[in-house]
């Protein structure tokens, strides 16, 4: 008689202690108070930022999001501009380091190089992300604003006919400050992608070897779609890590108060505003950047909840 596996462990089960199954059931209660806290601590900073920013919204309503007037004198608060910089920013950074942390994931997962080398490289593009933002600011301002002011007045003149670089590049700029979150989150997505390549079943890569499928073939049509799951969960999380970066993009926007499509042009983040503004702040000028803080939390929640969204959707196909 054949015996399954699940009858082999029934005896098992049954000859275990008390203490065991109390041991058993305390540990579940005990990492799922520990998953109840994480959820009760971020309704808990929610509340508590929407409590101080209820005189703004209840003041300047839905104007606080598509109005760009930023007057303490006058007590006038919007956000747009900063609204406007955090999402530019962040979508250039990922345009930016999207492809390169997915090519560098591929590389270091499908054993393209000795593992000895391969150990080291990894390191490395690990230890980005063990840098302060504040020296990626420094490095901004003395290395890369230099370099990328001389090119930006070339594309400038050579195309400045389109909207994106229609403004001469004058040194900070919003360009500039996708650049340095695009290298701040590329060791996210990079980690965490080649982590997912790595999870793929050896199987898989066999079978597709098998059938007659290429290299690149396996990598693209059977590891990547199985591995989806985790690059868009890294690449969200890098995301978030942009929005959310204050230090090195306050260095190197420009903290101008306006929204202009060229990217050559200065402008503002919601982080940026706060790290500004926050110190010397009174009265409706707090709880507007109160405010502002809820916007920042609020596009966070639609972004990581769109992911969940995307990954939903492309697992059903």
């Amino acid at each position: 008689m054949v015996v399954s596996p699940n009858q082999k462990n029934e005896p098992m089960q049954r000859d275990r202690s008390p203490l065991a199954r109390n041991l058993d059931t305390a540990f579940v209660w005990l990492t799922g108070g520990f998953a109840s806290l994480i959820a009760l601590l971020l309704i808990t900073i929610a509340i508590r930022v929407g409590i101080d920013a209820s005189p703004a919204m209840a003041k300047f309503g839905l104007g606080f999001l598509v109005e760009s007037r930023w007057d303490p004198v006058k007590e006038i608060y919007s956000a747009f501009p900063q609204i406007y910089g955090t999402i530019v920013s962040s979508f250039l950074a990922l345009l930016l380091a999207v492809p390169v942390g997915i090519g560098v994931a591929i590389f270091l997962s499908e054993d393209f190089i000795p593992e000895k080398i391969q150990r080291p490289v990894v390191f490395l593009v690990e230890l980005l992300a063990a840098i302060p933002s504040v020296v990626y600011g420094l490095w901004g301002i003395f290395v890369l604003i230099p370099i990328l002011r001389d090119m930006g007045k070339g594309v400038n003149q050579s195309l400045g006919w389109l909207p994106f670089f229609s403004t001469s590049p004058s040194g900070p700029g919003m360009y500039v400050a996708g650049i340095i979150l695009a290298i701040m989150i590329l060791p996210i997505i990079t980690a965490i992608s080649r982590d997912a390549l790595v999870a793929v079943p050896i199987e898989l890569r066999q079978a597709s070897y098998g059938l007659g499928a290429t290299r690149w073939e396996t990598i693209l049509k059977i590891i990547l779609p199985a591995a989806f799951s985790g690059v868009v969960g890294g690449i969200m999380l890098a995301l978030g890590r942009a929005m959310g970066e204050t230090m090195a993009v306050t260095m190197v926007i420009g903290n101008a108060n306006k929204a202009n499509i060229s990217i050559f042009d200065q402008g503002s983040t919601v982080s940026s505003l706060l790290a500004n503004q926050f110190a010397e702040a009174s009265g409706l000028q707090v709880s507007s950047l109160m405010y502002a803080a809820i916007v920042l939390f609020a596009l966070t929640l639609v972004v990581n909840i769109l992911a969940q969204v995307i990954v939903q959707r492309v697992n059903r196909i």
